[in-house]
């Protein structure tokens, strides 16, 4: 094709010398041919990704423009993805990497018979052996590393911190894996919006459907019979039977107003049997519970999806919940705060004395004096806030020295990790006392090098620390002297689930 091309340019170019009183223009790159001619082929002809991922402005939220223009010109290693150097002028590279940041002028959907043409089943739920392919001294022990510089996910040892394995995974994936309760199967959600199902016992994709255009995050039901996929776009809620995928139910995300919303989050309230939805573009939030079952004669019949709605005076977004999910706290739009709910009253009982935008998605409580604590990351300030969850009243602001993204901690260990992710100390992570609720420890792993996301092993001994970069790795450390213990090369590792501490 770039040979015809070269022959076309060669002959045009032969008619305009022949005829020197013409100017030579170079035409404007067309983005639109160049796109549908070099590209469509995998990301689809709307865009709506393929083989390659959706090219669409919300797709694209962690790239930026320039290493979008890298990525065409240079391809990406261990993908399809080739290079164009060869093939486009840096002028046509600049133009594609321009359009795809550009919303398409037609309206976007993705209905029932989307998701249902998308769906496959590589291994039948039960159809593989119940021993796993490797040996380990405990099952529950293991790791899931997301490496989202290669689009890889790693499965580590978490007694020899060795690696079991490293699989390809979808692009983007977003909001966490969500284990099966025996921690068996692992379930996985893109921005691309589509979930796959993985067993870890025989190290193979056993399912996958697209459940929408861009997906914020999953949630698996407490009985391992569901999971809720949350999408932006479309604004909807797809319910899948755990098993193989199968559609249950698509659900549009419409409020009472007759508006519809994004969904940007979607929760598993454990002790309720419910899925709760969070809804930022409307007033509401929705607790889900999952159809019920029944029998009539020989055939199993499955009952409709029961939707509880509780208004609420603001629009919410992420979420946090107390232990028993009776109480549901959502950070309002805007900075203006946290409020609390009731779930059972349907009513809202408290606001909290929170500035800022608190990043609620990644709290933490703990007990403290006899009383449950709440510790607040915020994203836009140097600060974590404490609360009481009894009376729901401030007990201190302990200051960092940035805005943090993650914290974690285990129930036998006495300290809280907290990053300081955004902002000019990104290479530092804050250890917290959390009875005196003091910063005990600053450590700076790599300095000049983002460092994020700690998680613990199954009993709170060892924990695990990512330096957020494409030449990353991880670090691991005793959990009570803070020792680093050793490190493993990683292309940008960022989240780690421990296989335990996930499923409880």
């Amino acid at each position: 094709m770039r040979h015809a091309v070269t022959t076309l340019r060669t002959l045009l170019l032969g008619g305009l010398l022949a005829a020197p009183a013409l100017p030579l223009m170079a035409a404007e790159p067309d983005a639109n041919v160049l796109y549908n001619h070099h590209c469509a082929i995998c990301h689809g002809v709307s865009r709506l990704g393929g083989i390659g991922p959706a090219l669409l402005p919300d797709n694209l939220a962690r790239v930026r423009p320039d290493d979008a223009m890298a990525t065409i010109l240079e391809g990406r290693k261990d993908t399809e993805m080739p290079a164009y150097r060869e093939l486009l002028s840096q002028e046509e590279v600049a133009a594609l990497a321009e359009w795809i940041f550009t919303p398409p002028e037609h309206d976007l959907a993705w209905e029932e018979a989307d998701i249902l043409a998308s769906h496959d089943v590589a291994h039948p739920h039960g159809s593989l052996p119940d021993a796993p392919v490797f040996e380990v001294e405990d099952l529950k022990n293991l790791f899931l590393v997301v490496e989202i510089g290669d689009h890889h996910v790693s499965l580590l040892d978490g007694d020899t911190f060795e690696r079991i394995t490293r699989f390809p995974s979808r692009y983007a994936l977003h909001g966490g894996p969500k284990f099966s309760a025996d921690g068996r199967y692992v379930y996985f959600g893109s921005r691309d919006g589509w979930v796959t199902k993985y067993d870890i016992y025989n190290l193979a994709v056993t399912a996958e459907v697209r459940a929408g255009i861009n997906m914020r995050n999953i949630a698996v039901s407490a009985d391992g019979r569901y999971v809720l996929a949350g999408n932006y776009l479309p604004h909807s809620l797809v319910l899948l039977d755990a098993r193989n995928l199968d559609l249950v139910a698509r659900i549009p995300a419409e409020g009472l107003s007759g508006e519809t919303s994004r969904v940007s989050a979607v929760y598993t309230a454990a002790p309720r049997n419910s899925f709760v939805a969070a809804l930022p573009d409307i007033p509401e939030v929705w607790e889900i519970r999952w159809p019920e079952e029944r029998i009539e004669g020989d055939e199993t019949i499955l009952g409709d999806v029961a939707l509880h709605r509780v208004k609420a005076p603001d629009h919410l977004d992420n979420f946090f919940f107390d232990r028993d999910y009776r109480h549901v706290i959502g950070a309002t739009r805007g900075g203006r705060g946290a409020q609390v709910f009731d779930l059972d009253e349907a009513r809202k009982v408290a606001d909290l004395p929170l500035e800022g935008m608190p990043h609620l998605g990644s709290s933490l409580t703990w007990e403290r004096n006899g009383t449950s604590v709440m510790a607040v990351p915020h994203l836009n300030m140097g600060r974590v806030s404490v609360l009481d969850m009894n009376d729901w009243s401030l007990i201190t602001h302990i200051e960092t020295d940035g805005p943090g993204f993650f914290t974690r901690s285990h129930e036998n260990s006495p300290y809280a990790w907290v990053d300081v992710f955004f902002g000019p100390h990104q290479d530092r992570v804050h250890v917290l006392d959390k009875q005196s609720l003091q910063v005990v420890e600053t450590l700076i792993p790599e300095p000049g090098k983002t460092a994020a996301h700690v998680e613990f092993d199954r009993r709170g001994e060892t924990l695990l620390l990512s330096i957020w970069e494409d030449d990353g790795y991880l670090l691991w450390f005793d959990a009570d002297t803070l020792e680093e213990l050793g490190r493993m090369p990683m292309k940008r590792p960022s989240g780690k689930y421990n296989i335990w501490n996930q499923t409880r």
